[in-house]
């Protein structure tokens, strides 16, 4: 394990740490180079795949609540937490990612549930989740919670919920790019209350996806992050009782602020670690590789090239761990400015190392048989995932 370097952890935490490190290595990274070379998506998700087996090993290690354990005081456990994404990104981000959002609706749950929700399902084996959020004709607008345009009632939500007695009925989609959507057992899905208020009058809801009205497109064909399932999520006349709408507008504007400001610092821990780890393949690339009777390592441009890979992945790592250590301090979530700063600044800067290192490999840095080819694709994804990049600049500057 190369990132020896833990300041602020004590012993426990670094053993998590450890326990981390050796799953990203031995489940994580193996799986997700398999699954990332199947030609159909479909098979990414088959029984039998080895994304389930991820996902087993990950619920038996127990490492979804380890950064919620009472061994741990705040500021350490939210420590501990980035170095969990960030072994978790080094190890296959599109993984990390279905991982992650896998247990979101019960999150949720545990924080604003009834306690008939909570019965449900916080009382047996976890289910498989997602954030059913993008829409088909809906980017980053939907979660522009500090524009014009969140507010405005000609702009409608796709799926929309209209209260009828003691339920909810639910009509409409989610788009292509829902994280889980098309394995997923239950969903917080965003909705459009009534229709009538824009994304203002919004609300979460949470959804079984096993019962009449639910059905699925198939597993997106993508460019990165194959391992990582997505897919639509279609609704027709899907009845819950109205115990499930969690959120309401009266409350989901903010609810959709500090969704975002978790996600997107979870994401600059993610893709921090996928810097390092594109970094570390170069450096040890050009230990081994001959070329010209020398090699690389000893060439000074190539390690020059190394030096400014390595200063981006310290400087990633440095602003999202310190972006989840103010959360802390602000009593639970990041100020959303520091959130979409770590976020743009790591995967921009996952995506520039990878991209570098595919130059440190050469020629060879574009077949299919060497890892970094693979980086760089998962790392593109991720500046247009969790909001656009552009567009998160937009709702983050608005709050200086």
């Amino acid at each position: 394990m190369k990132n020896l370097l833990q300041p602020g952890l004590g012993e426990e935490a670094q053993e998590v740490v450890a326990v981390v490190h050796r799953f990203a290595e031995d489940d994580m990274r193996p799986a997700g180079i398999e699954l990332d070379r199947l030609a159909d998506p479909e098979d990414v998700i088959a029984p039998g795949s080895r994304l389930w087996e991820v996902h087993e090993r990950f619920a038996q290690l127990g490492l979804h609540e380890a950064e919620e354990s009472e061994l741990f005081e705040p500021f350490e456990a939210a420590l501990l937490g980035c170095h969990i994404s960030e072994e978790l990104g080094w190890g296959d981000p599109g993984l990390s990612i279905s991982l992650g959002v896998a247990r979101f609706p019960q999150r949720l749950i545990a924080l604003l549930g009834s306690d008939e929700l909570k019965e449900l399902y916080l009382t047996s084996e976890p289910l498989v989740g997602c954030w059913a959020i993008t829409e088909a004709d809906h980017g980053s607008d939907s979660i522009s919670f500090n524009q014009p345009g969140f507010g405005d009632p000609a702009i409608r939500p796709n799926v929309i919920a209209h209260r009828d007695g003691d339920h909810y009925v639910l009509t409409g989609s989610k788009s292509a790019w829902v994280s889980n959507g098309v394995i997923a057992e239950v969903a917080a899905m965003h909705c459009g209350i009534e229709g009538d208020g824009g994304f203002d009058k919004g609300g979460i809801c949470i959804v079984p996806l096993d019962g009449p009205g639910v059905t699925r497109g198939r597993n997106l064909d993508k460019l990165g992050q194959r391992p990582l399932p997505q897919g639509e999520i279609h609704l027709d006349e899907v009845r819950v009782p109205a115990s499930h709408m969690v959120v309401d507008e009266t409350a989901y504007r903010g609810a959709v602020e500090l969704i975002l400001a978790l996600a997107n610092a979870h994401m600059g821990s993610t893709f921090s670690g996928l810097a390092r780890a594109a970094h570390e393949l170069a450096v040890d690339y050009a230990r081994n590789r001959v070329q010209g009777g020398r090699r690389l390592i000893d060439q000074q441009h190539v390690q020059s090239r190394l030096l400014k890979m390595f200063s981006k992945v310290q400087a990633a790592t440095a602003l999202s761990r310190h972006t989840r250590l103010v959360g802390v301090a602000n009593g639970g979530a990041p100020p959303i400015h520091y959130s979409i700063a770590s976020k743009i600044f790591c995967t921009n800067a996952a995506f520039e190392v990878a991209s570098e290192a595919v130059q440190v490999f050469g020629g060879n840095g574009l077949a299919r048989e060497y890892p970094v080819e693979k980086l760089l694709r998962d790392a593109r994804a991720s500046m247009i995932e969790d909001g656009c990049n552009e567009m998160l600049s937009i709702i983050g500057g608005a709050q200086l």
